[in-house]
C-alpha cells in the first residue's frame, strides 16, 4: 500500500469514529482529513523523481542524479548499486558537474534567478550558493577545477564563474539557447551546443549551431552550423583524445511538403560529427533504419578507450551502441553528401538496445558500464558493455513509482514516440521544450505551397485558433489532427491526456525583467505600445484578440490572406516571427517588415521609441 493510501484509510477511519463523538472532535478530525488530503496530493505530487543529469566520479563510486521533480540530487552508489543518499536542493536542477578531486558538487538550478548549489560531496551539505543567469542549463569545469562555464540558457550567454569568488569573470554570447557543453581536454576550447536554429525560417537553410569559445580570451572563437533542418539538439560529448565532439538532434526534413511518415520524411533522428582540431562539421550521420526510427536521440558519450559511442533515444526508449572506429573509418570512404540522407548507414555499425526504463536521457560511462536516466519511470538504466555481442538492459528503480496523473501521462505521450507509425517522432520532435522547432512545414491542413512557421504550445488552448490562417479552430482540434496525421490512430483518452498537459504548461518569465518587475525601459514601451495602436490587437491579459486580419505579409498563394493575432506572451523565445518567419527579431516585425503600419503604427516612432517598444514587448 503506498503512503498516500496509507493517510487516507486512517484518516477515513478517524472520520468514521469522529461519527460517534462531539462536533467539536468531528470538526477537528475534518480539518485532520482536508490537511491529510492536501498532505497525500503533495505526497504524490513529490513521489515522481524525474532524473534527467547525470555525473559520476572518477573512481567509478559514486553517480550523481539530477531529480528534477523533487529538486533533489541522489547519490548512488555503483558498487551496491543503490541510492547512498538524497540531497535537497532550492531550485530544479538541471545539470551536474564534479570537481576534478571530486570533493565538491555543482548543480546548476535552472531556473529564471539561476544559481549554482555547491555539494560537499562526503557530507552532503550544500556549502554555498553562487547566483548566475537565467536557467544555467549546462556545466563544464576547469581541468584545475577553478573556473565553471555556466550555459545561461534564455541569457544566450555563458558565463565564467571564478569558484573561489563566486564572481562572474566573463559572459561570453552564443547563439540560442545553450543546453549542453564539453570543454577540450587542455582546457583551452568550451564546446556550446546551442538548441534552436537562430536565424529566419523562410530560407533555403535554417539549422542550429554549436558555438566555440575560446577561453583564455574569453570570447566566440566561431560558430559551427549544424546541417540544414537541424533542430532541438540536446546533447554533447567530446572524443577521449579531443579530436571530435559529437551533437545529439533531430533533422527536420522542412524543405518538402510532410505528406507522409515513411522513410524520415518528416523527422530524421541524427548524431554530427564535428572535427574539433578544425572546427568544422564532418557529416550528419542519421541513427534510424529503413523502416524504423530511433527518435529523438538525447544523452552521447564515450567509454574512455574511444571505441565505443553511445547515444540514447527518448522518444523510443533505447540506446544506440555505435562502433566509434567503423564509424570514422565509413565517413572517410562514403560519399559525403549522401551521408546525411543514408538511412542504412549504421547497418553494421551500432546495435539498438531497447532499455526497460522509459525517456532516457543523459548518460555516463563508467568503465564498462553505461547509466543512462530513465526520466519516466523514475529509474537508472544500466547496460555492460562487456556483454557487447548480446547487450541486455537493467533498471534500478529510485524509490516507489506511482501511477501516472492524467498530466503526466499526457507528457509522457507528448514525448513518446513508440505509439508514432514506425516510431520516427513525438510530438516534441516539431515542438522541442513544447515551444518551436524554429522551421517552416508546409503541411497539407491549409494546401501545398503555404509553409508556416510552428507554433508554441504554451497557451494554445486558452488563445484559439491554434494555426496561423484560422484552419483548426482551437487546441483540441489541432491536437486531434496532429495525433491523426502525424502519429498514428489512438484512443480519445489519450488526446483528452495531451490536452491537459499543454493545459498545465507555464510561460517562463522574461530575462528583461528585472527581479520579475518591468524594467524602465519596458515601462516606458509599455506607453509606446498604446501609443502606437498595438494594443487594438494584442489585447492584454494574454495579449491577443483572437481574431484575423490581412497585415500586408502574404505573398504568392497567400496574398491577402488574414493571419491570426498570436498571443505576445513568451514571444521573446519563439521566434522566428510571423506566419512563414520571416522576422528573426522583434525588431524586424517593427520596423523592417512593417513598412505600411499594416500591424502597429510605427514608421513614426523615434529609434528610442522603437527600442522602448521591443523591450516591453520582450518583457512579456
Amino acid at each position: 500500500m503506498t503512503l498516500v493510501a496509507v493517510i487516507l484509510f486512517m484518516l477515513i477511519m478517524f472520520m468514521k469514529q469522529a461519527k460517534r463523538t462531539s462536533g467539536i472532535t468531528r470538526g477537528i478530525v475534518s480539518v485532520w482529513l482536508a490537511t491529510g488530503l492536501l498532505l497525500a496530493g503533495a505526497a504524490e505530487d513529490a513521489t515522481y523523481r524525474s532524473p534527467s543529469a547525470l555525473c559520476a566520479d572518477s573512481g567509478g563510486v559514486a553517480l550523481y542524479i539530477a531529480q528534477t521533480t523533487t529538486q533533489q540530487v541522489a547519490a548512488f552508489d555503483l558498487e551496491t548499486g543503490s541510492v547512498k543518499r538524497t540531497i535537497p536542493v532550492p531550485g530544479t536542477p538541471a545539470d551536474l558537474v564534479l570537481s576534478p578531486d571530486a570533493s565538491r558538487l555543482y548543480v546548476a538550478l535552472g531556473e529564471p534567478e539561476g544559481r549554482i548549489a555547491v555539494v560537499n560531496t562526503a557530507s552532503g551539505k550544500i556549502v554555498n550558493i553562487i547566483p548566475v543567469g537565467h536557467t544555467p542549463s549546462a556545466l563544464a569545469i576547469s581541468p584545475e577545477g577553478g573556473i565553471l562555464y555556466v550555459c545561461n540558457r534564455f541569457n544566450n550567454r555563458v558565463a565564467f564563474i571564478d569558484l573561489g569568488s563566486g564572481k562572474e569573470l566573463a559572459s561570453v554570447p552564443v547563439a540560442r539557447e545553450p543546453v549542453a557543453a564539453v570543454l577540450s581536454p587542455d582546457g583551452q576550447r568550451l564546446f556550446v551546443a546551442n538548441h534552436i536554429p537562430a536565424g529566419p525560417a523562410n530560407g533555403a537553410f535554417a539549422a542550429a549551431e554549436l558555438s566555440v569559445i575560446d577561453t583564455k580570451a574569453k570570447k566566440l572563437l566561431t560558430s559551427i552550423p549544424l546541417h540544414n533542418g537541424s533542430t532541438g539538439v540536446n546533447g554533447l560529448c567530446l572524443s577521449p583524445d579531443g579530436n571530435h565532439v559529437y551533437a545529439t538532434h533531430t533533422i527536420g526534413r522542412y524543405h518538402v511538403p510532410a505528406t507522409q511518415l515513411e522513410r524520415g520524411w518528416v523527422n530524421t533522428n541524427a548524431l554530427s560529427v564535428i572535427d574539433a582540431v578544425n572546427l568544422k562539421l564532418v557529416n550528419a550521420v542519421l541513427l534510424d533504419n529503413v523502416d524504423r526510427g530511433a527518435a529523438n536521440p538525447w544523452g552521447v558519450a564515450c567509454t574512455s578507450d574511444g571505441k565505443v559511442l553511445a547515444v540514447t533515444h527518448s522518444g523510443s526508449h533505447e540506446v544506440s551502441i555505435i562502433d566509434r572506429v567503423a564509424l570514422h573509418e565509413k565517413l572517410a570512404t562514403d560519399p559525403p553528401e549522401n551521408i546525411p540522407n543514408d538511412l542504412s548507414f549504421m547497418v553494421g555499425l551500432r546495435q539498438r538496445v531497447k532499455l526497460s526504463g522509459l525517456g532516457p536521457r543523459e548518460l555516463v560511462m563508467v568503465g564498462s558500464k553505461l547509466y543512462t536516466a530513465e526520466y519516466f519511470s523514475d529509474s537508472i538504466g544500466i547496460i555492460d558493455l562487456d556483454t557487447q555481442r548480446d547487450p541486455r538492459s537493467t533498471s534500478v528503480a529510485l524509490g516507489e513509482v506511482p501511477p501516472m496523473t492524467v498530466v503526466r501521462r499526457g507528457e509522457f505521450l507528448f514525448k513518446d514516440a513508440s505509439w508514432c507509425f514506425q516510431q520516427w517522432q513525438s510530438c516534441v520532435s516539431c515542438h522541442p521544450s513544447d515551444r518551436t522547432d524554429a522551421l517552416n512545414w508546409d503541411l497539407l491542413n491549409d494546401g501545398l505551397g503555404t509553409p508556416k512557421n510552428t507554433k508554441s504550445l504554451v497557451l494554445a488552448h486558452q488563445t484559439p485558433p491554434t494555426t496561423a490562417t484560422a484552419v483548426r479552430a482551437n487546441a483540441e482540434i489541432s491536437v486531434r489532427a496532429g495525433i491523426r496525421f502525424f502519429m498514428a490512430v489512438r484512443p480519445e483518452s489519450d488526446a483528452v491526456a495531451i490536452d491537459e498537459y499543454l493545459k498545465s504548461l507555464k510561460q517562463v518569465p522574461s530575462p528583461r525583467l528585472v527581479k520579475g518587475q518591468l524594467s524602465p525601459a519596458a515601462l516606458r514601451g509599455k506607453k509606446v505600445f498604446e501609443k502606437a495602436n498595438c494594443a487594438l490587437c494584442h489585447k492584454p491579459p494574454l495579449y491577443t484578440n483572437m481574431k484575423r486580419y490581412d497585415i500586408g505579409t502574404g505573398v504568392n498563394l497567400e496574398k491577402n490572406m488574414k493571419y491570426d493575432v498570436p498571443t505576445l506572451i513568451e514571444i521573446w523565445r519563439n521566434g522566428p516571427y510571423l506566419h512563414d518567419g520571416r522576422a528573426t527579431s522583434i525588431r524586424d516585425v517593427v520596423t523592417t517588415f512593417n513598412a505600411d503600419d499594416e500591424h502597429g503604427v510605427t514608421t513614426d516612432l523615434t529609434p528610442e521609441e522603437i527600442t522602448d517598444l521591443i523591450e516591453f514587448v520582450e518583457s512579456l
